[in-house]
């Protein structure tokens, strides 16, 4: 069994897709979502996925985009392209205070509008949280029968405790290699095997021991052996497991 990656923004690597994917195989990659970020990239992710078998993507307006978007357009773009099979989520979407807090009601607006397309499509959600835990999960506390998957976890064990309490699925990075994530580290130890995914976030947060160069999907073996390190039970263990929680959300 291959590993999975479920945060990958292949689109955005200085390197050609096929190189890109003939690097993940050799590391043991068997399928990876490209997560799109903004109208323009929508098109972009649904040929990458059309293209190659190992590839699917997800369709959502990243927080930091919505002043550019046009909402009500978008929305419905959103609608009609995820009849394509190789659509399995809505994403990335979310909230983010980290950048610009001048127009959180507009990324509440957003962000809660794409989680009822989700709900109404039947499709799992790619939640993008920065500094946004409580709004977020205020907006997500009531989501019924679609998976929740909290890309690029960086909450407390306490923030873990509630998501699992809902049933989301908790996703791990490159940070989660760092030596300086304790948090994040205690909450990869101590959550259940069956709420964890594995993603790389590519090209961004490039692992160890790769840190500092650009990051690529091949890269999320590292965050793998380093969850297996974590919690003291075999690499192919979390291979397992991952890809089997991986394929029961996104029903590859």
């Amino acid at each position: 069994m291959g590993l999975t990656d479920t945060h990958s923004h292949i689109d955005m690597i200085n390197l050609n897709p096929e190189e890109i994917l003939k690097e993940a195989r050799e590391y043991g990659l068997e399928k990876i979502i490209v997560p799109s970020a903004d109208r323009s990239s929508f098109e972009k992710v649904i040929e990458l996925s059309n293209k190659f078998d190992e590839v699917y993507c997800a369709l959502g307006i990243h927080p930091t985009e919505v002043l550019k978007s046009d909402f009500d357009a978008d929305l419905e773009l959103i609608k009609k392209l995820s009849e394509n099979k190789k659509v399995v989520a809505i994403g990335e979407i979310g909230l983010d205070y980290y950048w610009d807090k001048s127009f959180v009601d507009e990324q509440k607006k957003f962000f809660a509008k794409q989680v009822e397309i989700a709900q109404e499509l039947n499709l799992p959600v790619l939640i993008h949280d920065r500094e946004a835990h409580f709004d977020c999960f205020e907006i997500l506390k009531d989501v019924q029968d679609i998976p929740v998957v909290m890309h690029c976890f960086s909450g407390s064990m306490e923030f873990a405790k509630q998501c699992m309490d809902k049933g989301f699925y908790i996703a791990f990075g490159g940070v989660l290699t760092f030596k300086n994530s304790k948090k994040m580290k205690e909450v990869a130890k101590n959550i259940p095997l069956e709420n964890v995914l594995i993603e790389t976030d590519a090209p961004y947060l490039t692992p160890e021991p790769y840190r500092g160069r650009e990051n690529h999907p091949a890269y999320v073996k590292f965050v793998a052996q380093c969850l297996a390190n974590l919690r003291k039970i075999p690499y192919e263990q979390i291979v397992e497991v991952t890809t089997e929680n991986a394929k029961r959300i996104f029903k590859f």
